[in-house]
């Protein structure tokens, strides 16, 4: 499946999990089991009894537990783009977009329950959910970054010969390596510091990046 084809897949409403109160309350459920005991330790059944829904209710709209795990996933998914894509606005200048979109991600990283809690003790579990090799999260990751570089292109505030390909794989693997690989030297609680960082060492290589 193609980078642009995954980010459609993404923000495509029709593979997008149910939404309506029931099921919201459900995905809530997996949502706050897992970040408390882990993916490995997530049932129809405790979710049924953490939603208050019977549990035939649970299978009736996400079939079995890899789809509930799949419709969570692809939810958690939908509001970390949409969170980025809010951040900035593509007519904005390129440094101020890198920035905003470098903190954003850190303070995702660092917020979301079920990630942090992952990345501390089922790390093997992101690295599969991000596998390039099979169009995961980070094929997503990029394709949505390529897409945002494009559109700052278009509105004329990055140069239309930068390879937005490699700014994007480039910039998403350096805001996963933070999630990926505990503790730093670097500010991470101090998001005006993190910004300036990014100006200075993360831009350049927006700028430089020749097609």
């Amino acid at each position: 499946m193609s980078a642009l084809a995954l980010l459609a897949r993404a923000f495509d409403d029709e593979a997008a999990p149910p939404h309506d109160a029931i099921s919201e309350r459900i995905l809530d459920a997996a949502l706050a089991i897992s970040a408390a005991s882990g993916l490995r330790n997530l049932t129809m059944d405790a979710v049924a009894r953490r939603a208050r829904v019977g549990r035939m209710t649970v299978y009736r709209r996400f079939s079995d537990r890899d789809g509930l795990v799949e419709a969570l996933s692809v939810r958690e998914t939908r509001r970390c783009l949409a969170g980025l894509d809010a951040a900035t606005d593509p007519t904005q200048p390129i440094a101020e977009q890198v920035a905003e979109g470098f903190v954003t991600s850190l303070r995702f990283a660092a917020e979301h329950p079920l990630l942090a809690r992952l990345t501390r003790v089922e790390p093997e579990v992101v690295l599969d959910a991000l596998n390039a090799q099979r169009g995961g999260g980070f094929a997503t990751a990029v394709a949505f970054a390529a897409e945002r570089l494009r559109q700052s292109q278009r509105a004329g505030v990055l140069d239309a010969d930068v390879d937005v390909e490699v700014v994007a794989e480039l910039l998403v693997r350096v805001a996963l390596s933070f999630v990926l690989v505990p503790g730093s030297r670097l500010p991470l609680h101090d998001e005006d510091a993190l910004r300036a960082i990014a100006r200075r060492h993360l831009v350049p290589l927006v700028a430089t990046a020749r097609a």
